[in-house]
């Protein structure tokens, strides 16, 4: 059950970048999390996106924050706390600094990326926990392709495309850095759908989503995300279904939207 957050990104990840248009400094997206426990849809986790703003000597960043953790009551059960970091250009969202700091039942794992975009490499610093509490680190140069993102970085980059120009059936490949590795992620546009949700009835774009090359996301069509049609285009709900089982995710709350 490791790297829940993981797979409900890959859940987000789409068509696509562009320029940004759409995602502003300040913006909170809350959402819940839930598996499939004995059958029943279980309540089990809130995750939280937000942007905010970073100022460096040279520049000013966005920082693209993805946070997930256990209610209390299932602390006990299986305790997530989980950080997901991107650094990236305002105007075009390319990444420039990413972090993941995972802590999932006992299990630990540090990934940090810093990019390279002349040399197209990618500095890599990973850190794990011994079963003894001690850590190790691991340093790697990573070559990559010129559109490679993280995962926060292409989350976001979705929802600056113009995805009213796609047709039922269009599908396209995507690359994105997971684990030192380049991963295909194949996203699918299956149709326009109107959807209740905490927020109210939205009219979205549905789309599915497979990783190639992988069996971490199962099934055909059974990993699906919404996005709403608008100039916003949020994900407001996303289902799963990975080898250990299936869940949901399902926005609760939407501020700071630009539009």
């Amino acid at each position: 059950m490791k790297n829940h957050l993981v797979i409900l990104l890959m859940v987000f990840c789409s068509i696509g970048f562009a320029q940004n248009n759409t995602i502003p400094i300040g913006e909170k997206l809350v959402y819940t999390a839930t598996y499939n426990m004995s059958g029943i849809l279980t309540n089990i986790a809130q995750v939280k996106m937000e942007t905010s703003e970073v100022k460096t000597s040279k520049s000013s960043l966005l920082r693209l924050k993805c946070t997930a953790a256990t209610y209390k009551k299932w602390d006990n059960f299986f305790k997530i706390r989980d950080l997901y970091e991107s650094y990236v250009n305002p105007k075009t969202l390319t990444p420039y600094l990413y972090k993941r700091d995972i802590s999932e039942g006992g299990y630990y794992k540090f990934m940090q990326y810093k990019y390279s975009h002349k040399s197209k490499t990618v500095q890599s610093l990973r850190k794990k926990k011994r079963k003894d509490g001690t850590i190790w680190e691991t340093k790697k140069t990573v070559n990559v392709s010129p559109n490679t993102k993280d995962l926060v970085a292409t989350l976001y980059s979705i929802r600056n495309l113009d995805i009213h120009k796609a047709s039922p059936g269009d599908q396209q490949d995507f690359t994105v850095l997971f684990d030192n590795e380049e991963t295909i992620v194949t996203i699918r546009y299956v149709s326009k759908e109107s959807i209740n949700t905490n927020i109210g009835r939205k009219e979205c774009y549905k789309l599915a989503i497979a990783v190639k090359g992988s069996d971490v996301l199962q099934g055909n069509n059974s990993n699906l995300i919404w996005l709403t049609a608008d100039q916003n285009k949020i994900p407001v709900y996303a289902k799963f279904k990975i080898p250990v089982g299936n869940g949901e995710l399902k926005i609760e709350s939407a501020t700071g939207l630009k539009y």
